[in-house]
């Protein structure tokens, strides 16, 4: 009977386990990204360069993307421009090519100069950047980040950010170079063509 009543508890025991084991590893952190892209200004010594992606929570768990990194360097969040509102950031928007605009002599990027998004753009410190002009497509209101920025699962956003100088140069236009984007411990470096604009 003793050795009965040891076996059920072990057994319940290793199920239980199991179980555990099972649950945790069915939930994970995971990102994809899409559309990454690099535009250095070729004309200017100093190698303005800004890039874009879009990054969709991919897993099943809460992700915070946390790190932007170009050629090993890293992007200060001060240079991230994100639009993770889900009404603007649709299917349609998510998988654009993504555009540049111009810069302005600081080598900040400008507003696009057409504008058919619906939402004011009035929050914090914004870019607005449009995709078709006055066409159907909403724009983005690019909000500068001061930190991570968290997506619940299937949630997506669209990153505008300015490369610090000095990591690229006018004659990198048309290289192939690495752009990493982190939330934690999932991502992966991805190569990309720099473009001239």
């Amino acid at each position: 009977m003793i050795i009965l009543v040891a076996s059920v508890v072990l057994g319940t025991g290793v199920v239980i386990y199991g179980t555990s084991l099972f649950q945790t590893g069915a939930s994970e952190e995971k990102i994809t990204t899409q559309g990454v892209k690099l535009w250095v200004n070729a004309t200017n010594s100093s190698g303005v360069t800004w890039g874009a992606a879009g990054v969709r929570n991919s897993g099943d768990k809460l992700v915070s993307v946390d790190q932007i990194l170009v050629r090993g360097e890293s992007v200060p969040y001060t240079s991230w421009y994100v639009d993770s509102n889900q009404t603007t950031v649709s299917t349609d928007i998510f998988q654009a090519q993504y555009v540049y605009t111009t810069t302005n002599t600081g080598g900040d990027l400008t507003d696009s100069t057409t504008w058919s998004g619906t939402a004011a753009c009035n929050v914090g410190t914004v870019k607005k950047i449009d995709f078709d002009g006055a066409g159907g497509k909403a724009g983005l209101c690019l909000v500068q980040a001061s930190g991570p920025t968290s997506l619940t699962p299937g949630e997506k956003l669209v990153v505008y950010f300015r490369v610090p100088d000095g990591i690229m140069s006018p004659v990198d236009a048309g290289a192939a170079t690495s752009v990493s984007i982190f939330a934690g411990k999932t991502g992966a470096p991805v190569s990309v063509t720099v473009a001239n604009p």
